[in-house]
């Protein structure tokens, strides 16, 4: 592709050479860069591509994106942007042919249940017929196919090169979670999502490596409502306001306690051997009585963002109904098969408030008896662990502190810090650090009616111990005991 075709519409400064020169490949990592590239020089939290600028010319990198004055033999092109991050983006998107435009794509933002609404949506729109890709923490899926990521929003080389697979797979629409460091480090930037959604916003992903403040936080979130043609917003989230300020697209809303476009007007829990999930009815475009296969008002709150979004992009009431009754998220209140006198599951629920939201929607179930497994993870704050700890003392009736990922630091000094919590609602707790043996135990201590709740993996599969990654499922290893039993 000529220099001249790939930047075309970029904000750029020819500093040097030619625009017209064959490009052979796009990079931003100099260790992959072939003759003929062009290497974009991105700034990161650590490391400066700039530095890397004689590696690349060495390598025999043809042009260069940058963002300062830099000195290059002859013959080099040298093109200054302002950014190169959204430079990256565009001349992405470019390389790739543009593939985000030749698909309906729905993007979701907010602090807690963007993958869980992208399940929903994924199943919605197969329950319609479509061909769905879907880009999240869990991954990539594309057409089925199950592709690892090493962000929950990847950077944008290879987030169009994702789009393009997708496309060139028959997907006709994608559902992705665009994360706020998504937003801050420009991988959406020049991306027009179809409707964009706000889920929510809470104190999190503040510190080093990620935002400075709650402020650049809600800021990061706010480029959502700047880059969609339609916004879908949840007005029952206090920022909600603050995060569609200088909206640049007309704006749908939807609520489960006040008016709105999309309101939910009842909810009512549902158990059954195998089944915890909930009744709903629904006023607005989409009205009607709906069945979601997951437990729990955010879940059900989760469900009305998924219902709404799918309706604006045409999606039919019998298909969206459909969707929500058999949606599997997995590591996402996730049923574990038992023998069906006690219920088992699985969720991904990692700090006090996603611990909060879990425990007591589950008390609302009336167990017998609510028994939370967790542990917390290694070099992470020490207050996170205690505010776990009061959460589960708050609503469990039993505690079993375990492993997690203890990365550097030993499990039972991360336990120690989690008791610290449990006092402050004298919490009953019993201690098992090895994980595996902790989930055969609690398995074996099942009584009639109990809800036992393993909480803080999900859908990982590793435990990471002194930098060393362990294989893990919690899933296989409660399955594998459980027909081990019967």
């Amino acid at each position: 592709m000529k220099l001249s075709e790939l930047t075309r519409g970029l904000d750029c400064t020819l500093e040097a050479g030619t625009l017209d020169i064959d490009i052979t490949a796009l990079e931003y990592d100099s260790r992959r860069v072939v003759p003929g590239s062009l290497f974009v020089c991105l700034t990161g939290f650590q490391t400066d591509g700039h530095d890397y600028i004689p590696k690349a010319l060495e390598a025999g990198a043809a042009a260069l994106v940058v963002e300062r004055e830099i000195s290059v033999p002859a013959g080099t092109a040298v093109l200054r942007v302002p950014d190169s991050r959204a430079a990256l983006a565009l001349l992405s998107a470019a390389w790739f042919g543009h593939p985000a435009e030749e698909m309906t794509i729905i993007g979701l933002t907010g602090t807690k249940g963007k993958t869980t609404t992208a399940h929903m949506l994924k199943a919605i729109l197969e329950a319609a017929g479509h061909r769905v890709g879907m880009i999240g923490t869990i991954g990539a899926v594309i057409a089925g196919e199950r592709v690892e990521t090493k962000n929950t929003t990847p950077e944008s080389y290879e987030l169009h090169a994702l789009f393009r697979r997708m496309a060139d797979a028959g997907c006709s629409h994608v559902v992705m979670e665009a994360s706020s460091q998504g937003f801050k480090l420009r991988r959406t930037a020049g991306i027009r999502f179809d409707v964009g959604v706000f889920l929510n916003l809470s104190p999190d992903h503040i510190g080093p490596g990620e935002h400075e403040s709650f402020e650049e936080y809600l800021q990061c979130k706010r480029l959502m409502f700047r880059q969609c043609r339609r916004g879908l917003v949840n007005i029952d989230d206090e920022h909600w306001q603050a995060v569609t300020a200088g909206a640049l697209c007309p704006l749908t809303t939807l609520s489960l306690s006040q008016q709105a476009d999309y309101r939910v007007d009842s909810i009512s829990e549902e158990r059954q051997p195998g089944f915890l999930g909930s009744r709903f009815t629904v006023s607005g475009p989409m009205s009607g009585e709906f069945l979601l296969d997951m437990p729990g008002r955010f879940n059900v709150e989760n469900a009305l963002a998924a219902l709404a979004a799918a309706d604006m992009a045409g999606i039919g009431r019998e298909s969206v109904a459909q969707g929500l009754e058999t949606v599997q998220v997995k590591g996402r209140t996730q049923l574990i098969p038992t023998p069906g006198h006690y219920t088992l599951l699985i969720d991904y629920a990692h700090n006090a408030v996603s611990m909060e939201n879990l425990l007591s929607m589950l008390r609302a179930y009336r167990p017998h008896r609510l028994i939370c497994l967790f542990g917390g993870g290694g070099n992470r704050s020490r207050l996170r662990r205690y505010d776990m700890g009061e959460m589960s003392a708050k609503y469990a009736d039993l505690t079993v502190l375990t492993m997690d990922n203890p990365r550097d630091e030993e499990v039972e000094a991360i336990n120690e810090d989690i008791k610290v919590g449990l006092a402050r609602c004298n919490g009953r707790y019993v201690t098992i650090p090895d994980r595996a043996d902790a989930i055969r135990w609690v398995i074996d201590q099942a009584q009639e009616g109990d809800i036992i709740a393993l909480i803080g993996k999900g859908h990982e599969e590793y435990q990471e111990i002194r930098g060393v990654k362990h294989y893990f499922s919690e899933e296989q290893t409660a399955l594998d005991y459980l027909s081990a039993r019967n």
